[in-house]
């Protein structure tokens, strides 16, 4: 029988790019490709519970690290000390690197999981055709069908959704308790919130050391509040406020990501 295998790789969105740490390397030299580099470093612990760690060939992590990268070893001490310093890599005595941030990022999947998506995405695609070339004749049937198959997906994407935002709290903040899990929960399900709008919340907080659920939780009433329930609506927000900042010295307007 066939070994089992599991898959990693890392969720980067564009709040990735939009981290202050990451920014803040733009203007810095050689921030380019200490940016490219921190995200190899991330993929390279993957699949050891996203630490690297120190095998001891050389007198350094660092000299390791670059053998394997195949960079220089300047750039890579470059990368670990600033990373380091922001708190999203850190060192243990052994010299081993645990990468903070690919732990909120991670996902994975076992190659039997990914054969059995497939199948049951292949066997959906028969049942849809199958169902239209019979629709002539059980229209009203075929119809009800669908519906009850477009809940039964919402469902699972609601499981789906609640898990997930468990896992993110979990990775960015800390431990979650069942009262501020279902308070999560009711801005996804009662509120009628995008997932990605609650982990943007979750990621402010996180971005600026507010590691508090009080702090999550007045931004996604501030934004219930104003009717806000999607990233298009977050980032028209911003937007707004970066227009009306311009004219405006940053004493006389709060941004409406900080509570």
């Amino acid at each position: 029988m066939a070994k089992t295998k599991i898959y990693f790789w890392l969720k980067v969105d564009k709040k990735f790019f939009d981290n202050i740490f990451i920014k803040r390397l733009k203007n810095t030299p050689g921030g380019y490709t200490m940016t490219v580099i921190y995200i190899r470093l991330m993929l390279e612990s993957l699949e050891s519970d996203c630490i690297l760690y120190y095998e001891g060939y050389f007198n350094e992590l660092t000299e390791e690290l670059a053998l394997k990268l195949d960079v220089s070893e300047d750039d890579i001490q470059m990368t670990m000390a600033y990373f380091t310093k922001c708190g999203l890599i850190q060192v243990d005595g052994d010299k081993n690197a645990e990468l903070l941030q690919a732990k909120a990022m991670i996902e994975s999947e076992t190659n039997w999981a990914g054969y059995k998506r497939e199948q049951r995405k292949q066997a959906k695609l028969d049942t849809v055709q199958n169902k239209r070339k019979k629709s002539n004749s059980r229209p009203i049937e075929i119809e009800k069908e669908i519906e009850k198959e477009i809940e039964l997906e919402e469902e699972i994407d609601k499981k789906t959704s609640a898990t997930e935002i468990s896992s993110y709290y979990q990775n960015r903040i800390g431990i979650i308790d069942g009262q501020q899990y279902q308070i999560l929960i009711d801005y996804l399900t009662l509120d009628g919130m995008e997932l990605e709008v609650v982990k943007t919340a979750i990621d402010k907080a996180a971005d600026n050391s507010k590691r508090s659920f009080s702090y999550i939780n007045s931004i996604l009433k501030n934004w219930r509040n104003n009717g806000i329930r999607t990233m298009v609506q977050v980032e028209d927000e911003q937007r707004q406020f970066q227009k009306k900042k311009q004219g405006q010295s940053d004493d006389d307007i709060q941004d409406p990501f900080t509570y």
